[in-house]
């Protein structure tokens, strides 16, 4: 009985096979996801029933509920789901592409590029630009570092090597230049770049965050998906993968922007939320291999239950403080990183 199960498009010019294990493991993600964002909408300093919940969801609840529910605390669990699940594809990507388990946004200075992105557009113009703007800064600064990483990188091409190496010197680099802006502007910039810097969804909306980051992650995720093939084939080796006919530094590009983009979106919304890009991505690989068409739906789902569980904690952990998301993210995962760490030790 074979393992694969085979789609094609009715006029027949896109087919794939996808592991059946990888079917089970992704629904079965998709449905817990699913029932602790019913859950975690009902926990706070009001319980509310997960059948409250989905009443008020379908606007048949009561209408404090509603108000509760719909304006409150569900634009704040979507949040999480789209950034956490952004984060850990650009992980995903980051790490097929370099072919380093310890790659991921954190480390290739991606994050600290939108962190600088946003704490330059508080110096410069608090009080006189929408902080609305602060998003489109964040991704202009993500995209910005990657071009300069791209330059630094470059001889005769690109390797996987000389990408971590020159990012993790650029990102201790950019944090330094994000405090000393910081220390040098207003208090009222530290507090902001602060709360940004450490990652947090407190406050989330519908307009200024859900709408926002919906559309890039509606469209982002799924392009990366149809990557796969490109994905598998770099992580054979810059070698092989010319003499199978792939253009590798063209793929690489695509590749990185792909995840600068979504790591830049979602950093832009939730603020450097450090960890999740690493941890998501070895955990799906734990679940269905290394194939990167299983990886990415289930990294996806980990990363957004990741931050679901930890910003559950930061909110009601020491009530009535909302302590951010990102503090948790970092208490897991630099354990993770140190684990990961010494096991590559010898590689």
């Amino acid at each position: 009985m074979s393992k694969y199960k085979s789609f094609q498009t009715s006029n027949g010019k896109l087919s794939f096979l996808i592991e059946k294990r990888t079917v089970w493991v992704t629904f079965i993600l998709f449905i817990l996801c699913a029932a602790f964002m019913v859950i975690s909408t009902g926990i706070g300093s009001q319980y509310i029933s997960p059948s409250q919940v989905i009443s008020s969801i379908f606007g048949q609840g009561d209408k404090t509920v509603e108000i509760i529910v719909e304006k409150l605390r569900l634009p704040r669990i979507l949040t999480a789901v789209l950034v956490g699940s952004s984060l850990a594809v650009a992980g995903a990507v980051l790490q097929g592409v370099i072919r380093n388990p310890l790659a991921s946004p954190d480390v290739t200075g991606i994050t600290d590029g939108a962190s600088l992105g946003a704490v330059l557009f508080i110096f410069f113009t608090s009080g006189t630009i929408s902080i609305k703007f602060m998003p489109l800064a964040a991704i202009l600064g993500a995209f910005l570092v990657t071009g300069l990483l791209y330059v630094l990188a470059w001889r005769g091409g690109v390797t996987p090597l000389r990408l971590v190496l020159v990012g993790t010197g650029l990102a201790a680099a950019l944090k330094s230049i994000s405090y000393m802006f910081i220390i040098a502007g207003p208090m009222q910039l530290a507090e902001r770049s602060i709360t940004f810097m450490t990652g947090s969804i407190y406050g989330a909306s519908w307009d200024s965050d859900v709408y926002i980051l919906l559309p890039w992650v509606a469209i982002l995720l799924p392009l990366t998906w149809l990557q796969a093939r490109k994905v598998n084939i770099q992580a054979l080796g810059d070698e092989v993968a010319v003499s199978a006919g792939a253009h590798v530094q063209k793929h690489r590009l695509l590749l990185i922007v792909l995840s600068v983009a979504l790591a830049g979106s979602a950093i832009a919304i939730g603020g450097t939320i450090a960890f999740i890009g690493l941890m998501a991505p070895h955990m799906a690989r734990k679940l269905v291999g290394p194939s990167f068409g299983s990886v990415v739906p289930v990294s996806a789902l980990l990363g957004a239950l990741i931050l679901l569980i930890a910003d559950l904690v930061a909110r009601t952990a020491f009530l009535p403080a909302d302590v951010p998301a990102g503090v948790f993210t970092a208490a897991i995962g630099a354990p993770f990183f140190m684990y990961q760490l010494y096991r590559s030790r010898n590689h």
